[in-house]
């Protein structure tokens, strides 16, 4: 399939902040490409919302991205799909404790191959299809990259590492593509409770707007350095209600 309108990629698309992130590139005028590892059932349900919309706007795309050959056979099977790639926005990510006392090689690998390697290899592959659109990455950092949470090493180190190579890729891929994060606070909390209530009270404490944001939130952001900050690359948006300059 090919069109003049363009295409995005976003991992971890299915739902919650990924699925918020499609829908406001999908608003723009986007075709999404919506990446999935075993949530087939709500990408299935999004992609069908937005073929509504408009047609043959978007497809689903499962894949296991710690296999190390997934991100690269994800682009090509997008590219085959769509005919082309404008955006990448790198989001899927696991996130859970690992004090420093109880650390595993597992985790490291669980950690790191998800919020770093995986972002890596994805933008390998799509850099030659975003070099020929002047495109865009986008990678979903956290606050805590600067600002480590206690228990959560090695996502803090994952994250950082992200933070690193958004910078990094900025100079490698220029001119011709641009390459920014965006770094939320306290916006989606985690659905298995491991953070419990008395602590995200303690945490919308410190935010200096006393509120909770939202996915609408992250999503305008990505929307920005996708559509419109086209003299921007190497930077970080923290959508966090100011959290970050409070603690």
């Amino acid at each position: 399939m090919t069109s003049g309108e363009p295409v995005v990629l976003v991992t971890g698309s299915a739902q919650r902040l990924g699925a918020a992130i499609v829908g406001r590139l999908h608003d723009a005028g986007f075709r999404a490409a919506i990446h999935y590892r075993a949530s087939a059932t709500a990408a299935e349900a999004l992609a069908a919302r937005l073929n509504t919309e408009r047609a043959d706007s978007a497809a689903t795309f499962a894949a296991d991205l710690l296999d190390g050959t997934a991100p690269a056979a994800l682009v090509a099977r997008v590219v085959a799909h769509f005919g082309r790639l404008d955006a990448l926005v790198n989001n899927a990510s696991t996130f859970y404790p690992t004090p420093l006392a109880t650390v595993t090689a597992a985790d490291w690998r669980a950690l790191v191959g998800s919020n770093l390697e995986a972002p890596l290899f994805l933008a390998q592959a799509a850099a030659p299809h975003l070099r020929a659109r002047r495109g865009v990455i986008v990678n979903i950092t956290d606050i805590h990259s600067e600002l480590p949470m206690p228990g959560y090493l090695v996502y803090n180190v994952a994250k950082a590492g992200l933070q690193g190579l958004t910078r990094a890729l900025a100079r490698e891929l220029a001119p011709e593509v641009r390459v920014n994060a965006v770094a939320p606070g306290p916006i989606a909390w985690p659905l298995d409770g491991q953070i419990d209530e008395a602590e995200r009270r303690r945490i919308l404490a410190t935010v200096p707007l006393g509120r909770e944001g939202g996915a609408a939130q992250v999503a305008e952001a990505v929307k920005y350095l996708v559509c419109d900050a086209d003299y921007v690359t190497g930077h970080t948006i923290a959508v966090d209600g100011g959290r970050s300059i409070a603690i």
